[in-house]
């Protein structure tokens, strides 16, 4: 399967230059292309983000119309942009309605899931401790560390 890739404005960090890895973000539920469109402004719409978002976009399957969305890709490295993602991906989901799940998966296979429903009955320092474990769990490996820590 071909994957498109719709590029969103770029700024280029010096991090770039570092330890960087895409972290995969797939929006489950109704209207998921919408929700995760909305997604991507809240992502880029933080500076520390901007630049590092990108839509994956499936090609269309034979006989139908249009192409799907498929994922959002965001660049993770150095310098504060995992716990930026997690603010964004809780703030976000806390504020949808209905039963919408995000499943974020980094390149080693592990993944990570938030469904809207738990996450908006947290008190403001259970918010705190899930955006720091996510932030821990989005962080990329050190360079010349593996998953082990060896």
């Amino acid at each position: 399967m071909v994957v498109s890739v719709v590029p969103i404005p770029v700024v280029w960090h010096r991090s770039w230059e570092m330890s960087v890895m895409d972290v995969a973000i797939e929006v489950r539920g109704q209207r998921s292309g919408d929700e995760l469109r909305s997604l991507c402004e809240w992502l880029v719409a933080d500076e520390r983000l901007r630049g590092r978002v990108r839509l994956d976009i499936a090609p269309p399957v034979p006989g139908t119309l249009g192409s799907a969305l498929e994922t959002l890709s965001v660049a993770v490295g150095p310098g504060g942009v995992a716990t930026a993602l997690a603010s964004v991906l809780i703030t976000w989901i806390r504020r949808r309605t209905g039963s919408v799940s995000l499943k974020v998966s980094k390149p080693d296979g592990s993944t990570y899931e938030l469904n809207a429903a738990p996450v908006r009955g947290l008190t403001a320092t259970e918010v705190r401790e899930l955006a720091g474990e996510l932030a821990q769990r989005l962080a990329p490996e050190p360079e010349g560390t593996q998953a082990d820590g060896s």
